[in-house]
């Protein structure tokens, strides 16, 4: 097992404080602070994240920071991570962006992968290996039983035909965990990027979280051991909702953290800005949008917050609490910011300014895992089961 890092202390179990008495990410918003400055909006404009940011944060576990203190990770609980993601939503999306394709392949490996498997990949997320998980292709968007790349026995491995679309964090990534049919089922393949006939193409400016290193991803027959294949004949849509269920939860948690950065602007600006002899802020609509505001982030605190508590505790809610808590996060930071920006007004209207990346990017989050219309009509079908959420 590697060591930690340094300054780096294992958690005992999930969610619980280490032999140390610190607690799994103690420390973990300073240094996100220190990396992160006030660069939010170069980033943006560049459409870049720094190798050395991504590294520092991956060598330190703080990219799947649920990866267990076993396997060289943090060990922290949903809801300890949860926080953490929002925080990082607050600073920078296209980060947290990162934070959660990062997060979706550890999360593939520790589900389906065998115990040599997570000893041989988790490590390595845990430790400083960059990552992304690849699902879209250019006619399987929400409709992802249409995938038609391939992972197919060849011998003593496999060979991988496709092509994936928008792989979020793809152009950083060292491994790429790749979603495609294998035989009557599906399987996922940890891919290294570097492999032969593997072809990264990134994004040329994306409308929102321009530096999460968006891609096409092409395979061209990848080979591969079969060791690098993950859970072989499963079912494609469980393995997909697998995968998804992290993704969906990190996401609504990222929301949560682009409202809070709204909130900020918006009450600070409406504090200072005078119109009409007082502060924007006593005038009685603007109090509204305030309240609203504040509304939204509060809500969406307390859906993450309950999602991530039957994440921890195994409940057979889970996935539907990850569905309910990415739709009215998703929904809730999209007006959200466009409620910030009309407070703000042409003050908001310069690029790179925290609400004018919100505003954009808080729109992909009702797009990605799981379209707004997706996870209603899951939700739809939930309701009409008579289940309690």
């Amino acid at each position: 097992m590697p060591e930690p890092a340094p300054g780096r202390t294992r958690a005992s179990a999930p969610g619980q404080t280490s032999a140390r008495g610190r607690e799994p990410l103690d420390g973990a918003r300073e240094f996100i602070d220190e990396l992160v400055g006030d660069r939010a909006a170069d980033w943006d404009r560049d459409g870049l994240l720094p190798d050395d940011v991504l590294r520092a944060l991956a060598g330190r576990g703080l990219l799947c920071a649920q990866v267990p203190a076993a396997h060289g990770g943090p060990g922290a609980s949903s809801a300890a991570n949860g926080a953490f993601t929002a925080y990082v939503g607050s600073r920078c999306s296209s980060l947290r962006s990162v934070m959660t394709s990062h997060g979706m392949a550890a999360w593939t490996i520790q589900r389906l992968g065998s115990a040599e498997q997570h000893a041989a990949y988790l490590p390595k997320l845990a430790g400083g290996r960059l990552a992304a998980v690849a699902f879209s292709e250019p006619e399987a968007g929400s409709d992802l039983s249409a995938i038609g790349t391939t992972i197919e026995p060849d011998g003593d491995g496999v060979v991988l035909n496709g092509q994936k679309t928008w792989t979020t964090a793809a152009h950083y990534a060292d491994l790429i965990v790749v979603v495609g049919r294998y035989g009557s089922g599906a399987a996922a393949a940890v891919v290294p990027a570097s492999a032969p006939g593997v072809t990264v193409e990134r994004v040329p400016r994306p409308s929102g979280c321009r530096a999460a290193g968006h891609a096409h991803v092409r395979l061209d027959g990848v080979r591969l051991p079969a060791s690098a294949v993950l859970g072989g004949g499963q079912p494609l849509m469980l393995l997909v909702t697998t995968a998804l269920a992290y993704g969906r939860l990190s996401v609504a948690w990222g929301c949560a953290g682009i409202l809070r950065a709204c909130l900020g602007a918006a009450a600070e600006h409406a504090r200072t800005r005078h119109q009409f002899g007082k502060p924007l802020a006593a005038h009685q609509l603007v109090g509204r949008h305030l309240a609203n505001l504040l509304t939204a982030e509060r809500t969406v605190t307390r859906m993450c917050e309950h999602a991530s508590g039957c994440w921890d505790s195994g409940s057979p809610d889970m996935v539907m609490a990850t569905v309910l808590a990415k739709q009215v996060g998703a929904v809730q930071a999209a007006q959200g910011a466009a409620t910030a920006v009309q407070v703000l007004g042409s003050a908001a209207a310069h690029e790179g300014h925290v609400v004018e990346r919100a505003y954009r990017d808080a729109k992909l989050m009702e797009l990605i895992e799981g379209s707004t219309e997706i996870c209603q009509l899951i939700l739809a079908d939930h309701a009409v089961s008579g289940a309690a959420v």
